[in-house]
């Protein structure tokens, strides 16, 4: 079970963050009078979409946990304005077809926003349908870098609060170069996230004026990868760049394994998987990713969040910790910027420029925000916000003590 560390100097208390009546009618006097509801608009409805069945359940589900507790939160203390939140949920089974339909329905639903989407082929299907129809679109879990770059910022409804692959692979590209490790072989699935993410490290090597000496393509679901294992061995890499995000990269870990090729394997967050951990087993210890929230209670907001999500769905520890703080991060992101809507207008236009505007900081659990997103910039997370993980002894914890020390203390955007 979670334990909880003493609140170092200069961190202010989570639990006096969380939403009171009277803290929110000091901090938005105006929002409390804004024009009178419609008439049995007794409810705000947010959209919740991902893959809660199916193959990446385990990314998808925590993502919806962590949305789940920060909603319960808020309701517990009076919801928006006395409105409960209500989550319109719809299961996109990793599958984009279905991630469609789904989305058609959220815009049926008539829902103020919706969070969502894991998988970033399923994302990149769906984006066109928020957009037409201006409702916003925050993504806590899927990182692939178009997803937030299709339309031009102004315009765009779609927000993020996970870390885009073109931070991620550069972050990485850095720290394997420090420890010596220039000889990158790339293994990359055949998904819109394998495609997006192999070019964002080929881009973060080019700029080391640096080429992967050998690069594999493989569909999902693939079960044996020895024979380009063999080859990115005989190319003389001396590191496994993987992107992809489900098995295959257990497939990896184990194909090296058998080779007896004691390369390291590094990657982006999909490493801290429990497809990965669970199925590489020792062949995945010593694994190294990008991460914005490793499951230690190096501060109270962070304690808070982990003590209470155990408690609140009983479980020891939470399957892919980044996807439930940054689902948690993105409800109170999204509620924050609601308060700042003076006439009660919550339709799409007017809650993306509330998103865009400045709000209260709120002090969350992956970072501090003082304004996440704005009209042009539609990522809240920057790479001073990410940490190298690794995988030890079955889960992830800091691969540099400094950054555990550093962790005491939460970033801002930079």
């Amino acid at each position: 079970m979670f334990k909880k560390t003493p609140r170092p100097a200069g961190i202010r208390c989570f639990a006096s963050l969380i939403f009171t009546a009277a803290t929110l009618a000091a901090a938005f006097p105006a929002a409390s009078q804004t024009a009178p509801e419609p008439q049995g608009a007794n409810t705000l409805k947010i959209g919740v979409i991902g893959p809660f069945t199916g193959p990446s359940a385990d990314f998808g589900v925590p993502m919806l946990n962590g949305i789940q507790q920060a909603v319960d939160e808020i309701n517990a203390v009076g919801g928006y304005l006395g409105r409960k939140i209500e989550i319109v949920r719809k299961d996109d089974q990793a599958n984009p077809d279905v991630g469609l339909k789904m989305s058609q329905e959220l815009v049926a639903e008539k829902v103020s926003a919706v969070l969502g989407f894991c998988n970033t082929g399923v994302a990149a299907k769906s984006l066109g349908v928020f957009q037409d129809n201006k409702l916003p679109l925050i993504i806590p879990c899927a990182t692939g870098s178009p997803l937030t770059a299709k339309y031009p910022g102004p315009e765009s409804y779609i927000f993020r609060t996970s870390p885009k692959d073109a931070i991620q692979a550069p972050f990485v590209v850095d720290d394997i170069l420090k420890r010596g490790w220039d000889k990158v072989a790339v293994f990359a699935d055949t998904s819109g996230y394998g495609e997006a993410g192999l070019q964002d490290v080929e881009k973060a090597l080019d700029a080391k004026k640096l080429k992967p000496v050998y690069v594999a393509r493989f569909p999902l679901g693939v079960k044996d990868l020895g024979e380009e294992l063999k080859a990115a061995k005989a190319a003389g890499a001396n590191v496994v760049f993987s992107y992809t995000v489900g098995p295959e990269n257990a497939v990896i870990a184990r194909g090296r394994q058998a080779l007896n090729w004691k390369v390291p394997q590094v990657g982006a967050w999909p490493l801290s998987f429990p497809f990965f951990i669970d199925g590489g087993k020792e062949a995945a210890d010593g694994a190294l990713m990008a991460q914005t929230f490793i499951a230690e209670p190096s501060n109270e907001r962070r304690a808070s969040f982990l003590t209470s999500y155990a408690r609140k769905f009983n479980v020891k520890k939470i399957p892919v910790p980044m996807a439930a703080a940054q689902g948690y991060d993105a409800v109170y992101i999204l509620v924050y910027s609601l308060f700042t809507i003076r006439d009660g207008n919550l339709g799409g236009p007017a809650v993306k420029a509330a998103l865009e505007g400045k709000s209260r900081t709120y002090y969350g659990v992956v970072a501090t925000y003082d304004q996440p997103f704005s009209k042009l910039d539609k990522d809240a997370t920057t790479q001073n916000m990410l940490v190298m993980g690794m995988v030890r002894n079955g889960a992830v914890t800091f691969a540099y003590p400094e950054d555990a020390k550093r962790n005491l203390f939460v970033q801002r955007k930079q």
